[in-house]
């Protein structure tokens, strides 16, 4: 955990450093948000920044958000001064943490933000090959390629590997190549140097230079253009980059992993994919089982969730029913873990009573094909297609994507995951729903309004 501390926090940096670095993370401190944009840009990383409140916290969030360098953001402040603590979650901050710096409160902070990201949870003997093959490779260099349906879980993979790994104590850094722009993607890999281009206001390291001596996580790459394939390639082959606007080769070391949710043989085949990238990347693949097919760990993932956000929500942890359980053993995943966590915090937020029954299981449609595998009788089917006909495509495609936009609590990333579309069409569809005056659930919405 690279934890940077931003401003004086009324004097008890040290304290809170000290307390943070008890509990396994590297500190950093700089006194102001031109000094952590300055250290983010450089290189230097940080999985949570903790900001002194009286510092401008919209201001460093808001340069975050535009410089596309993604970090969770706690803000700190004398005593609990409610007016503080709502402006600095306004603005954007994940918690607010009163000072003098509670120990126990900055180990959950910490542990919180680890978890999200390294908490393997599994009984299934097929989850458990996944992982005794994961043992086995890790300790070496060679790349990993990790495949797998949306939602299943291989950042979290991604991660067990790089903890297993000789670099388990360098950087572990992850780029999401569906969720950038295409032609953002390659400043972010690779890095700019100042005015490269319109909005290069000072020169940027890459994620391939940040994760110099550890592990580099290109996440759904088979979303990546094929023009920047070939520069990925050369990377790879030759160990050194290019920043925008520079002609300076820079030496790197790192250890790729890669994922896809797509059968990376056929994009190859489609012409979509480079072969020659293809098997630079396919040293080692690894892959992760659907849900569906990991039947043993539903239960065990659903308790652990409900105690997630029991604790999350500050309400009190109530047991699954054993109609509850069925019920989750039925349904068929087509979102997988996410959509079983999505599940379980709307079911933690609306059951009623001193157990999780049915009823707090408000569940995703399921797909026609997966009807045999969830129990769903043809009587069943039927009567639920009868319901749509009358209707256009584009009503019902409205209603099932709005559904689920409140199902995952206004995600727009887990919404798109269940749906099967790129988050760049989710929001495209929901700017014509908005614009035709619908009410779009936003994130941390439990109902979604009437239209």
């Amino acid at each position: 955990m690279r934890l940077l501390i931003v401003g004086s926090l009324e004097g008890h940096i040290t304290t809170a450093g000290k307390i943070a670095m008890a509990r396994g993370a590297t500190v950093a401190h700089v006194s102001d948000v031109d000094s952590a944009l300055t250290a983010l840009r450089s290189g230097q990383g940080a999985e949570l920044l903790m900001i002194d409140v009286k510092l401008n916290v919209a201001e460093l969030i808001l340069a975050l958000k535009a410089e596309r360098i993604s970090v969770p953001v706690v803000a700190c402040g004398i005593g609990s001064d409610a007016n503080a603590a709502v402006r600095a979650i306004k603005a954007g901050a994940k918690e607010y943490i009163p000072l003098p710096p509670n120990a126990d409160l900055i180990a959950a902070v910490l542990e919180a933000v680890a978890a999200e990201a390294n908490t393997i949870i599994h009984t299934d003997p097929a989850m458990a090959r996944v992982l005794k093959l994961a043992d086995q490779i890790a300790p070496s260099e060679a790349g990993v390629l990790i495949t797998g349906e949306s939602g299943t879980g291989k950042e979290v993979l991604a991660r067990y590997v790089h903890r297993k790994s000789r670099r388990a104590n360098q950087k572990f850094i992850s780029v999401n190549c569906a969720a950038i722009p295409e032609n953002l993607l390659e400043s972010e890999l690779f890095g700019h140097e100042r005015g490269a281009f319109t909005g290069a206001v000072a020169r940027r390291v890459g994620k391939f230079e940040e994760a110099n001596g550890g592990t580099l996580l290109l996440d759904e790459i088979s979303e990546m253009d094929p023009r920047l394939q070939a520069k990925l390639l050369r990377a790879i082959q030759e160990r050194e980059i290019d920043r925008l606007g520079s002609s300076q080769p820079i030496k790197i070391d790192i250890r790729l992993i890669a994922t896809s949710n797509r059968h990376l043989d056929e994009e190859v085949r489609a012409g979509r994919f480079r072969q020659d990238l293809y098997y630079r990347l396919n040293v080692v693949s690894i892959a992760l089982p659907a849900l569906r097919d990991r039947p043993q760990d539903v239960p065990l993932l659903a308790e652990f969730f409900a105690k997630r956000y029991a604790e999350f929500n500050g309400v009190a942890y109530r047991p699954l029913s054993p109609e509850a359980v069925d019920k989750l053993r039925r349904h068929g995943w087509s979102g997988n873990v996410r959509e079983l966590e999505n599940a379980m915090h709307r079911a933690v937020l609306v059951g009623v009573g001193n157990t999780l029954g049915p009823e707090a299981i408000m569940l995703t449609p399921v797909r026609a094909e997966d009807g045999a595998r969830t129990g769903e009788t043809s009587g069943e089917r039927a009567a639920n297609i009868a319901g749509l006909v009358g209707r256009t495509v584009a009503e019902v495609e409205k209603e099932l994507i709005l559904d689920t936009l409140s199902h995952c609590l206004g995600n727009r990333t887990h919404a798109a995951n269940i749906l099967g579309i790129s988050i760049r069409t989710l929001r495209n569809k929901l700017k014509l729903y908005a614009d035709a005056g619908a009410s779009i659930p936003m994130p941390g919405d439990g109902d979604r309004a009437a239209l």
